[in-house]
């Protein structure tokens, strides 16, 4: 059973950054496609970025440009740099994993295994 773990959440002003990261308890990001949803309250799950097998991204267009999507097979972790960041960035950010096909990254309902999310704020 794959156990996502997100970090480093937090708040932050227009215009900053902030990084966020998943560990996976094996080797997940190895195995599987992995990406990264948020949440607004009141609002659906968005996609925001997807990264395959072979390290391959791909991005939502409101985050292309200012997101960066990596992950550290060795070390287990899935990354998330978030730069100029905007209000609407604000929700909870949520880490995912399985054996999705690229084409399907950004169905939420495609992915077997889930974090528990981290919160980003930016006012």
């Amino acid at each position: 059973h794959v156990q996502l773990v997100e970090s480093g959440g937090g708040s932050v002003q227009a215009g900053g950054s902030l990084n966020i990261s998943c560990t996976s308890s094996g080797s997940a990001f190895s195995m599987y496609c992995a990406g990264w949803f948020r949440q607004a309250p009141g609002k659906e799950r968005e996609w925001v970025a997807g990264i395959d097998r072979d390290g391959n991204t791909m991005y939502a267009d409101s985050v292309k440009g200012r997101f960066t999507l990596s992950k550290d097979i060795t070390k287990n972790i899935l990354s998330l740099v978030m730069h100029n960041l905007k209000p609407e960035d604000t929700a909870m950010y949520y880490c995912a994993a399985g054996p999705v096909m690229p084409y399907q990254w950004s169905q939420g309902d495609k992915y077997p295994y889930w974090g528990k999310g981290t919160q980003v704020t930016v006012s």
